[in-house]
């Protein structure tokens, strides 16, 4: 399998007809190879409309879905970004490419171990790993100029918001109702806005269900 070539078909078909417009966020999605964030035995599914699981409960994004969420966010070559949730680091990769600094966030020592294993065989070393409560975000290391979260949820964590730098961006697919929706909040003055520019087929992000309603 020519790997190259099915990168190059990948942003040729999935990337640059879906209204993806940041030139940056192309080139850095043509320079890494998601094969090197897949486990072996399906590195076949790289290049495919699909979003192959990468380990337990961590799945690598559609390349659709991943560059129409990372052009959303606007990222500029000064932001600093939280990449919650990367699995095996694919997004912290690019998104090193086209910001200023990343940190990165996994929910154990074990996978944020992975995913500084993975960024290391590819030879990027600018970006930071935390462990901890995905939700709780990285506190000490915010504000954030744009906060992107790998995966659908349900309920969008007050502490992200929170952690918005002035005129910051998070960026994060939604579940309303039946249908994934991505969803760019901004905090500007203190106040926080959302617009949904797409739907989204993201797969849904473990931890954040809605709690269920008691009714009698």
């Amino acid at each position: 399998m020519d790997l190259q070539a099915a990168r190059t078909a990948m942003i040729d078909s999935q990337v640059r007809p879906n209204d993806v417009t940041d030139r940056r966020v192309i080139a850095a999605m043509a320079a890494v190879p998601r094969e090197a964030f897949l486990p072996a035995a399906k590195v076949s599914l790289a290049y495919a409309d699909v979003a192959p699981e990468t380990g337990p409960g961590r799945h690598l994004m559609a390349a659709r879905d991943f560059a129409k969420l990372t052009n959303s966010a606007a990222i500029k070559e000064t932001d600093r970004v939280l990449d919650i949730a990367p699995g095996a680091g694919y997004s912290s990769a690019v998104l090193a490419r086209i910001a200023g600094s990343v940190v990165a966030l996994e929910q154990d020592e074990a996978a944020a171990k992975t995913v500084r294993d993975t960024l290391s065989k590819v030879g990027v070393s600018s970006v930071e790993v935390i462990s901890g409560a995905l939700k709780a975000g990285v506190p000490a290391k915010a504000p954030f100029d744009v906060i992107f979260v790998n995966g659908a949820v349900e309920d969008v964590p007050k502490a992200w918001v929170d952690q918005l730098a002035e005129d910051g961006r998070l960026v994060v697919v939604v579940f309303e109702g039946l249908v994934r929706r991505a969803r760019v909040y901004t905090r500007s003055g203190g106040k926080t806005a959302w617009r949904t520019p797409f739907e989204s087929a993201a797969p849904s992000l473990p931890g954040f269900e809605r709690a269920e309603e008691f009714r009698l």
